[in-house]
């Protein structure tokens, strides 16, 4: 398959969420907002959030295009950026390190498992280390069965942050493991 990845637009982003916002109206937003504020923003409120952040800040991740169509997405932002996860139980931080956290995927599912995700990885990780990250961590589904819904795998699975290179570091719960990155100088 041959895919650009690059950094995304507001219009990459939007094609890759689609209509109805990613899952379930998330737009991206999930570990921004608190729980109520995403049940309340689901769909409008949400995208509304996300272009706020992106005309303020920059779209905080990549997207993989075939031709000129958006077939993938990576969220990638400093840990400090998403405050839900510090207030989860089991994804709650590991120590004080200054983390890059990548919290969602999304693929295309014409275009699942041909390795896209991978790629997004890697280049969202070597897009973090231009940007002055040393460490980047990820939180994906540890699948304890062979066909996981990709749906409900929006962090990313295990394996496709194994080859990556990522090592477990934290395990809090049997399917969530935190894995990370070391990024050299």
């Amino acid at each position: 398959m041959s895919v650009e990845i690059r950094q995304a637009s507001w219009a990459d982003f939007e094609a890759v969420m689609g209509e109805k916002g990613g899952c379930g109206g998330c737009w991206c937003m999930l570990w921004r907002r608190t729980a109520s504020e995403m049940e309340a923003g689901k769909g409008a409120g949400n995208r509304a959030a996300m272009k706020r952040l992106c005309e303020d800040q920059g779209v905080p991740g990549l997207v993989a295009l075939r031709g000129d169509e958006a077939v993938g997405w990576i969220q990638i932002d400093r840990r400090s950026a998403f405050p839900r996860l510090a207030s989860s139980r089991v994804l709650k931080p590991v120590d004080d390190k200054d983390v890059w956290s990548v919290s969602c995927f999304l693929v295309d599912k014409r275009v699942r498992r041909e390795g896209l995700s991978v790629r997004l990885l890697n280049a969202a990780t070597d897009w973090a280390r231009d940007r002055g990250a040393t460490i980047v961590e990820g939180y994906p589904v540890d699948a304890n069965r062979p066909k996981y819904p990709s749906v409900y795998a929006w962090t990313g699975f295990m394996g496709t942050f194994r080859e990556a290179g990522f090592v477990e570091v934290a395990r809090r719960s049997e399917t969530r493991p935190i894995m990370r990155k070391l990024l050299p100088a």
